[in-house]
């Protein structure tokens, strides 16, 4: 069928690690993903920098509509996810948990036998991805208090709670992906 200005042209999403020309994007999708904690373009250029390899970006035409932040965590076998963030155009394709995905089969995260992240209690959509990922994978995820409020955020932040995944085999995460 030929395309006409009616037609709506097909959309190209690609995963890919970030590059430092990407941080000023990424702080501005960071910005429109309420309630996710909004760092320093700073935070971001170093992280597309010096992270890259633990960060996945997704570009739609050109354009940055995800953002999965994280490393691994010294002297742990984990990966830490900080941030996952689906601009509100991209949501609803199961992005989120594609990222997650792909940064899990990525080499820099080959000794991670899990994955670690903070969720606060009312943040639903981080609970449905982390448990949706979970079940993809056939990990098992294990959650408690971890950053609390009055102890840790001077009563200014809700507590985060430590979400861990056991994460199986390589090839169970390849399989699911």
């Amino acid at each position: 069928m030929p395309q006409t200005s009616d037609t709506p042209r097909p959309q190209t999403l690609r995963l890919r690690k970030p590059r430092p020309t990407d941080g000023s994007d990424i702080w501005a999708l960071v910005k429109r993903c309420a309630p996710l904690d909004v760092n320093s373009m700073y935070c971001n250029l170093v992280q597309a920098e010096h992270f890259r390899d633990t960060c996945v970006v997704a570009e739609r035409d050109g354009r940055i509509v995800g953002w999965v932040s994280g490393h691994m965590i010294p002297a742990e076998d984990a990966l830490f996810v900080w941030q996952v963030a689906v601009c509100p155009s991209a949501r609803g394709l199961g992005l989120g948990k594609k990222m997650l995905l792909e940064l899990l089969e990525r080499d820099a995260c080959d000794g991670a036998s899990a994955l670690k992240t903070t969720i606060t209690a009312d943040n639903a959509a981080s609970w449905s991805l982390f448990r949706s990922l979970t079940r993809a994978i056939g990990g098992a995820l294990d959650e408690a208090p971890h950053f609390e409020s009055d102890r840790h955020f001077d009563g200014r932040h809700d507590t985060e709670h430590m979400v861990t995944i056991a994460l199986p085999e390589t090839g169970a995460v390849a399989r699911a992906a």
